[in-house]
């Protein structure tokens, strides 16, 4: 195949392109033209839009691309300082593009008053978290051709944000895992709004760590997990409307008191919730 370096042939546009971490960007790619939705930094969801017909793949990976050519990628937490995108035309002509992630500052944040039993489980709760673990994988595996993602996203409640994603907690001073999510905090029995349409991939209510636990699938594999829910209004395989309630808000699981712990995973990767209210807003 032919290779375009687009970093080097479009050096002036991709620049111009690459100064917006928020909104929208568009560089030349050949005759047509390659456009990101997103900021480009660690945590965030970008989607992209090629034309009709192309092709793109990440890590060395295909990406799924709808039929307008719209498509998802998702940066972690750690993402490198830099990505490759590589798309092909239908006749064959690949095009590499490499863009310039942002750094992100995380905070630190110290938790007392965790049942020691969740800060370091018991043995004999070891196998209830591997099985824990795999039901929520086996939730996120499949990567669907649903087009739910399109519509937009809108917070689940409307409460105070009192944790964000990326921050590093230490629960009664063992440091463990950063948050993943963003923390809204509500009373016991507050509704849970879909924050996008989807299908419920997991409906569980006494995961170990995360009690209340339900998976939302918007597809393309991005998804939604709601943690410590007191209660869960819907059922797998269910499909929910945005804006409708889905479940309640509680304090089960690892939890201190009652509070929304929302979550968003791009295939295996975990996003920020808030660049994807911002990458995506609802319709």
């Amino acid at each position: 195949m032919a290779k375009i370096h687009l970093k080097n042939r479009f050096k002036g546009k991709l620049s111009a392109c690459l100064g917006l971490l928020i909104g929208f960007c568009s560089i030349t790619l050949q005759a047509e033209t390659l456009r990101w939705q997103g900021s480009l930094e660690q945590g965030a969801l970008l989607m992209g839009e090629i034309p009709a017909g192309y092709r793109a793949s990440y890590n060395q990976q295909p990406l799924k691309v709808t039929a307008e050519g719209q498509f998802l990628l998702g940066l972690g937490r750690e993402a490198a300082s830099s990505i490759e995108l590589i798309m092909t035309s239908p006749q064959g002509v690949e095009t590499r593009a490499q863009f310039p992630v942002r750094k992100r500052q995380y905070n630190i944040q110290r938790i007392e008053g965790v049942p020691q039993k969740t800060v370091n489980p018991r043995a004999e709760d070891l196998a209830r978290i591997r099985n824990d673990s795999a039901l929520v994988k086996r939730a996120r595996r499949d990567i669907t051709e649903s087009l739910d993602f399109l519509g937009g996203f809108q917070r689940p409640l409307e409460g105070p944000v009192t944790g964000v994603y990326g921050s590093q907690r230490f629960y009664n001073g063992v440091p463990k895992s950063p948050h993943y999510g963003v923390d809204y905090a509500a009373p016991t029995g507050a509704l849970v709004m879909a924050p996008a349409s989807g299908v419920v991939r997991l409906a569980h209510r006494d995961l170990f760590y995360s009690g209340g636990t339900l998976i939302v699938d918007h597809g393309h594999g991005l998804s939604s997990t709601f943690l410590h829910l007191s209660d869960i209004l819907v059922e797998e395989g269910m499909r929910v409307e945005r804006g409708k309630p889905i479940a309640k808000v509680g304090a089960t699981g690892r939890a201190t008191g009652p509070h929304l712990d929302w979550r968003m995973n791009w295939r295996q990767e975990r996003i920020d919730p808030v660049l994807v209210l911002q990458a995506l807003p609802a319709q």
